[in-house]
Formats: C-alpha cells, sequence, structure tokens
C-alpha cells in the first residue's frame, strides 16, 4: 500500500476556510479573494464525507433560519458541519490511503464521526473481553449486532451493561444469539437462524479464539484449539456466504503467532491440524497453527470474493492484551498479569478489527494483514498460495466427516485453482 503525506500538509494557509456541500463534497473558501475551489490549497487533493450525518448528530434551523448541529450524545451545539471533522481524501489508487491510527488508537477513535446504522455486524465471542468491546463499539455508532457466543446468558449480560452504561439506546441495537464454536452443529443451527432473521450482514468478525488450553477434543472429535480457532469459523463464513453483499466485510482476527508454526505444504494434513492423541501435542503449536490457519484462510476467501466487490482481511489485535483468552492456564494468567501495564487495553485492542471492519479508505481493498491499524506483511508460509489451497480443501473435507455430508463441497477448489 502507498502512504500519502503527513497530516501537517493537510493544515490550511492563513486565509482559508473548510466547508461542504449538502451531498458531502468538501470545498475551500478563500476569505481574501473571496474565491472557492474544489481542491486543498495546499495538497491540490479532493475531499469528500458521508452524506449523512454522524450516529447521534442533527442539523436543527433556528427561529431566526441559523443552521445549528446538536449531539444528542451531550447534547453540545455547534455551527461547524461536524461532518468535516471526518473527511476522506478521493484516492487516485485503491491501495492509496493516510495512515490514521496505531497502537495506542481505540475501536472508539476510528469510528469517531462514523453513522452505521442499517448495517448489520455478527462478532463471535462478544460477550467478553475485545469482542464485546467491538461489539459495544460498533453498536454505539447505529450498528446492529449479533453477539455470537457460546454463553448466552453472559452476552445477555454483557448487553444489560451497555444499556445502563450508554446514554443513547445502543443496547437496542444488540441481540444475543447462541454459537458453540466447540460443535459443528451448533454452527449449522446458528447460521440457519441468522438467515431467518437477516437478508444481508455486513460485517463478518471472526473474534472468538481460546490459547493454552490443554489437550482435549470437541464433541466433533477435533481437536479444540484447531476447531474453535480456525475450522468452526471457516465453516461458519462459507455458510454465511450468500448472505454477503458487494460492501460486506470479513475480518479474521489472527495473531502474530502466526510466524512461528510447523506448518507446511509438505506435512499439512488432518492428524497435523488436530491430532487424535496427546502424543507430541503442545498447545503453543496448536494455537500459532491456528492462527497461521486464519490468515491463510483469509487470504484465499479474499481471492474467492474479490469479484463480489467483498473485502476480507485478518488482523493481529495487540501484544499481550490482558483478555479472557489467557484463562485456561495458571502461568499465562501470571505471565498476563505482570504484563499488564505496559499492554493494550480492549479499546485500543479493538481497533484494528473495528478499522478493518468498517474504514472508509479502505473499499475496495482486500487479502491484506493488519498490525496496528497498519498493513503489513504476513509470514512467508501466510503467503504460499498453495498451503492456503491445501488448508481450503482439507477444512471441507474435516467438516464433511464430521456432518456426514457436507453444504461445502461446492466450494472445493479444483487442481490448479490459484
Amino acid at each position: 500500500m502507498n502512504f500519502a503525506d503527513e497530516d501537517s500538509d493537510d493544515e490550511l494557509p492563513p486565509g482559508w476556510e473548510e466547508r461542504v456541500t449538502v451531498d458531502g463534497t468538501v470545498y475551500y473558501a478563500n476569505h481574501l479573494t473571496k474565491n472557492t475551489q474544489w481542491t486543498h490549497p495546499r495538497t491540490g487533493r479532493k475531499k469528500k464525507v458521508a452524506g449523512s450525518l454522524p450516529f447521534g448528530w442533527e442539523r436543527v434551523v433556528s427561529s431566526d433560519g441559523k443552521v445549528v448541529y446538536v449531539n444528542h450524545q451531550d447534547e453540545s451545539t455547534t455551527y461547524i458541519d461536524p461532518r468535516l471533522a471526518f473527511a476522506i481524501e478521493e484516492k487516485e489508487n485503491v491501495t492509496d490511503f493516510r495512515q490514521r491510527f496505531d497502537a495506542s488508537s481505540t475501536a472508539l477513535q476510528v469510528l469517531l464521526g462514523r453513522d452505521l446504522s442499517g448495517k448489520v455486524a455478527i462478532v463471535t465471542g462478544a460477550n467478553t473481553g475485545i469482542g464485546y468491546e467491538t461489539a459495544r463499539s460498533l453498536a454505539k455508532h447505529g450498528c446492529t449486532v449479533i453477539f455470537a457466543c457460546r454463553n448466552v446468558v453472559a452476552a445477555e449480560e454483557a448487553i444489560e451493561v451497555i444499556r445502563s452504561q450508554e446514554r443513547l439506546n445502543i443496547a437496542d441495537n444488540c441481540h444475543a444469539l447462541h454459537l458453540d464454536l466447540a460443535s459443528l452443529a451448533s454452527v449449522s443451527n446458528f447460521v440457519n437462524v441468522i438467515k431467518s432473521r437477516y437478508q444481508q450482514i455486513h460485517m463478518l468478525i471472526l473474534n472468538a479464539g481460546v490459547f493454552g488450553l490443554p489437550y482435549s477434543k470437541t464433541i466433533d472429535n477435533l481437536e479444540t484449539t484447531f476447531q474453535v480457532n480456525h475450522l468452526s469459523h471457516f465453516y461458519l463464513t462459507l455458510m454465511l456466504e450468500s448472505l454477503l453483499v458487494s460492501g460486506s466485510r470479513v475480518v479474521v482476527v489472527s495473531s502474530e503467532s502466526h510466524r512461528f508454526t510447523n506448518l507446511t505444504t509438505d506435512n499439512i494434513d488432518p492428524l497435523k491440524l488436530s491430532p487424535d492423541t496427546r502424543k507430541h501435542y503442545s498447545d503453543l503449536w496448536a494455537y500459532n497453527n491456528s492462527k497461521l490457519c486464519n490468515v491463510l484462510f483469509a487470504r484465499q476467501l479474499a481471492l474467492q470474493l474479490q469479484e463480489r466487490g467483498i473485502s476480507v482481511f485478518s488482523c493481529h489485535p495487540g501484544n499481550m492484551v490482558y483478555s479472557n483468552l489467557s484463562k485456561s492456564w495458571w502461568l499465562y494468567r501470571i505471565l498476563f498479569a505482570l504484563a499488564r501495564p505496559f499492554t493494550k487495553s480492549l479499546q485500543q485492542a479493538a481497533a484494528c478489527s473495528v478499522y478493518c471492519a468498517t474504514a472508509l479508505e479502505l473499499a475496495g481493498v482486500t487479502g491484506v494483514y493488519f498490525n496496528n491499524c497498519c498493513p503489513c506483511e504476513e509470514s512467508k508460509e501466510a503467503r504460499n498460495d498453495e498451503l492456503a489451497k491445501k488448508l481450503w480443501n482439507i477444512s471441507i473435507d474435516m467438516v464433511g466427516q464430521v456432518l456426514g455430508s457436507s453444504d461445502l463441497e461446492k466450494f472445493l477448489l479444483p487442481s490448479g485453482t490459484p
């Protein structure tokens, strides 16, 4: 990707004012010459804003004919169109964008000024941790959010917390649905409910995951870390594929741990992915391999969906984020507790996935891995298209073996497919 100039270049010269038309086109007025123009006087670039006001804002005409903008979240008022704060440069190339956020940014900062009304998002593991902050932030900006969680009671309690804390009734946008990623049958049931209630999904954020689990198997007789972190999310996404529309985004939450794995094109097979015995099992290798699977899946999915205008991203939420992910083993809990003062907050950790799911400058971009809201190069193995294709077909076969027959056979990649 190409980066734009520094933000300082965006400062207006003395005597200039930035304005916006009703339809969202930014223009510039020179008070010295009394002239206007469409391009920025310093950069020569054009800008645009969303046609609608930010979520929670209202345009009011006073009795004396003056236009006032009211922010109903804190009842503040201004005469300046709030959309100007969130103007985006028109890009010459789809991959050009200015890096606006970094490791210290929060999900709410990423969404500042956005109105997501009418959008529908699914966030797996939304009842706690990064998933909760992701879901809450989206809902706070008008998005309808499905909390896809194994523990529905905990999800409903999380929604009640949102209801008690937020000024606007954003909790009405939140809905808890049961999804147990340790069961492919549960995934199928969840998909059926979603299809009966929604016609479109605009954001699918695959956030849920486990870490540091001792060797165990799911009800489907598959190793737990592999199924929860990869296989069930893989199945979920392909089953919901028909509800994704042009402009929809799939965000696969991975990890920098994907760089430290032992999967290759020569050894990838069902037993390597999901060992059937405790012998040679390592919880760390299992986790790292599942995170590589996340990036490989996102890479291949981006290729499959790009012609439909659907974007797919994988991302790393942050190093040593203190969340419930470390709850599985006491040693990890101690390490995370000691590192907590030096780590990201959950709001900061949610920023990257929220950025991938909503950033206007990523329209038309797909197949990119992000870290700290910045595009990064994946590991060598994660860029291996042959490995991605093998994982894809192995995953379909494994789902089919569990369910007896699979609705995913139509997604099998023939030999020679890129």
